[in-house]
C-alpha cells in the first residue's frame, strides 16, 4: 500500500487527488465491513477495540488506548514509529501524513509491514483534510501539523469521524484540543550491537524516556528500548 500523495499548484488537480483518495478509502472500508454490520465496540474483543501498541508502551500506559481516539505525540520519532510498527505488524493499515523525512527504514527494523503503510509526505496546505479522508479506511493515521492550529470545531468533527470509523489519530508537530493522551519521548541512550573488535558495532535500538498523560493519569517511564 505504500504510496505518495503529491502536491499540485492547480486546485482542480488537488480536488481530483482528494476524490481519488476518498474512493480508495471507501473501498478499503467496504472490505473491512463486509456484508454484515459491524458489532458495537463494547462487543468487540480487546484485540479489535484497542490500538495495537509495542509491548513496552502497553505496559507503561495506565489503560489501553481505544481505537477511534486522538493522541498527541512529541519528541523522539521512535515513539510514533514503534506504534506504526505495532499496528501494521498486527495486520492493520496505517498512513503517515505531512512527515516528508520520516524514517521508514527505522519503522521496518521495528517490525513494521510497509505493505500496509501509506505515506503522504506533502498533503498541501490542508493536511487535516487529507487525514480526515484517510480515517475512513485506515486503522491508524499519523498527522504532522507542521505547527498549524486546528480550530476546536474542526477538531471535534474529525474526532467524531475517527471514532465512528474506529481509526486512531496520532498528532505530531502541533496541538489537538481535547486529546486524552499526550506523550513526549526523548532519546536517553542507544543499544549497540557489538562488532568484531573493540570500538566497532552498530546501533541496534534506542532507549526512550516517555512522559505525559493518558486518560487523565500521569505517565512517567524509566529508559526503555524503542
Amino acid at each position: 500500500m505504500t504510496a505518495a500523495f503529491a502536491s499540485s499548484h492547480r486546485q482542480e488537480t488537488r480536488a481530483e487527488q482528494l476524490e481519488s483518495l476518498r474512493r480508495r478509502m471507501a473501498s478499503i472500508a467496504g472490505k473491512k465491513a463486509g456484508a454484515a454490520a459491524a458489532p458495537a465496540d463494547d462487543l468487540l474483543p480487546d484485540s479489535e477495540s484497542q490500538l495495537a501498541l509495542p509491548p513496552w508502551l502497553a505496559d507503561l500506559l495506565p489503560v489501553p488506548v481505544p481505537r477511534g481516539t486522538v493522541a498527541v505525540l512529541s519528541g523522539a520519532r521512535s515513539l510514533l514509529l514503534s506504534v506504526v510498527a505495532a499496528v501494521t505488524a498486527a495486520g492493520g493499515n496505517a498512513a503517515i501524513v505531512g512527515q516528508p523525512d520520516i524514517g521508514l527504514l527505522a519503522a521496518a527494523e521495528m517490525g513494521a509491514d510497509l505493505s500496509r503503510l501509506a505515506v503522504i509526505p506533502d498533503p498541501g496546505t490542508d493536511p487535516v483534510e487529507v487525514a480526515a479522508v484517510l480515517v475512513d479506511g485506515m486503522d491508524l493515521v499519523v498527522l504532522g501539523l507542521g505547527g498549524r492550529r486546528v480550530p476546536p470545531t474542526r477538531a471535534r468533527a474529525v474526532v467524531a469521524r475517527a471514532r465512528n470509523k474506529g481509526c486512531t489519530l496520532l498528532v505530531t508537530g502541533g496541538d489537538w484540543q481535547g486529546a486524552p493522551t499526550r506523550l513526549a519521548a526523548r532519546v536517553c541512550g542507544y543499544e549497540i550491537t557489538a562488532g568484531g573488535r573493540p570500538g566497532f558495532g552498530r546501533i541496534g535500538g534506542v532507549r526512550l524516556q516517555v512522559s505525559g498523560t493518558c486518560a487523565g493519569r500521569r505517565v512517567t517511564s524509566p529508559a526503555r528500548a524503542g
